[in-house]
């Protein structure tokens, strides 16, 4: 039996919720694991008595500053997101088919009007921003715009609507707050041995040090200032991949046609043109990668979204569900 659109938002919402949860922990463990180690490093003999108080100071501080960073990026990222992109926002009168789906989707989804905005550029895509509903916008290349019928037009604008609804926007800010919190600290770590190293305490020196439990905790240190943000990224693009799962499967709630949001993504499949103002940085925001050597490597782990084809199977078997 195939499973129907209820039980994979359900499944969705489960496993992003455990990969955020494993994030926060992961996170944690980094700051704590790092500073014991720059401490393991400066005064090993605060690690041999196991002074914590130093370690939880020394993670603190780039925690801080990671908060006030992401701040900043969660009331102005909007604007700058829709400015690198290249979009302009549009009026009523400038396309009125689309601004009546828009506003469909969003009565369906029970969330105010987003502001529209167009993307002028041959390629295909579209993607949502903004930090709730209240202060939402989508916006759509001309080029989709051109190649849709109005059936995989709804489909594509209830997808992005359900980004918006499921707070996916927000949610993915937290999660590139994790990442760079965790690379913020690997870098901390890394300025500490280079200039630290040899700037031990005396008393630290005339002791003896920490023995073998220093060493152990330094060592383990250094693998994860290592490792850390590599993980931290792989754990961000599954999330990320499940978001768009999540956003299929909801644009289907709403529109209760798989068959409009599958031909939509099956165009996009075989559309060529690239980006023009397509950035890293924002890739994660749009339906579909906007930079085509990803899109080719979507079975990666550091993928930022699912392969079009299994995100179009998945539409396909609620096709047959019904």
């Amino acid at each position: 039996m195939n499973p129907t659109f209820r039980d994979l938002i359900a499944e969705n919402k489960r496993n992003s919720a455990l990969l955020v949860l494993i994030f926060c922990l992961f996170t944690a463990a980094v700051a704590l694991i790092l500073a014991l180690g720059i401490v393991a490093l400066l005064d090993p003999k605060a690690v041999a008595q196991l002074r914590w108080g130093e370690a939880l100071w020394a993670g603190g501080i780039a925690a801080v500053l990671a908060l006030l960073f992401s701040l900043l990026g969660y009331y102005r990222g909007d604007r700058f997101i829709l400015a690198v992109s290249g979009a302009r926002r549009i009026r009523h009168a400038d396309d009125p088919e689309l601004f009546n789906v828009v506003e469909e989707m969003a009565i369906a989804a029970g969330i105010p009007m987003p502001e529209v905005y167009q993307i002028d550029d041959p390629a295909l895509n579209a993607f949502a921003t903004g930090r709730d509903p209240q202060h939402a916008a989508v916006a759509i290349t001309t080029g989709l715009r051109r190649q849709l019928t109005r059936d995989e037009l709804q489909g594509v604008i209830a997808h992005e609507i359900s980004h918006i609804r499921n707070y996916d926007i927000r949610l993915m800010l937290l999660m590139a707050v994790l990442v760079g919190t965790v690379v913020m600290l690997s870098d901390f770590f890394w300025q500490i041995v280079r200039s630290g190293g040899g700037r031990r305490t005396t008393d630290s020196k005339d002791e003896g040090g920490s023995g073998p439990f220093g060493l152990i905790v330094f060592l383990l240190a250094v693998m994860l200032a290592l490792v850390a943000p590599i993980l931290a990224q792989i754990i961000q693009f599954a999330v990320s991949r499940q978001r768009e799962y999540l956003a299929d499967a909801s644009a289907v709630e709403l529109t209760r046609y798989p068959q409009g949001l599958a031909n939509a993504l099956r165009k996009l499949q075989g559309d060529t043109a690239v980006l023009r103002t397509a950035n890293r940085g924002i890739a994660h925001l749009f339906i579909a990668n906007p930079i085509k050597k990803f899109q080719e490597r979507a079975e990666s782990v550091f993928a930022s979204h699912p392969p079009l084809k299994d995100r179009i199977a998945r539409l396909e078997a609620l096709i047959h569900s019904k």
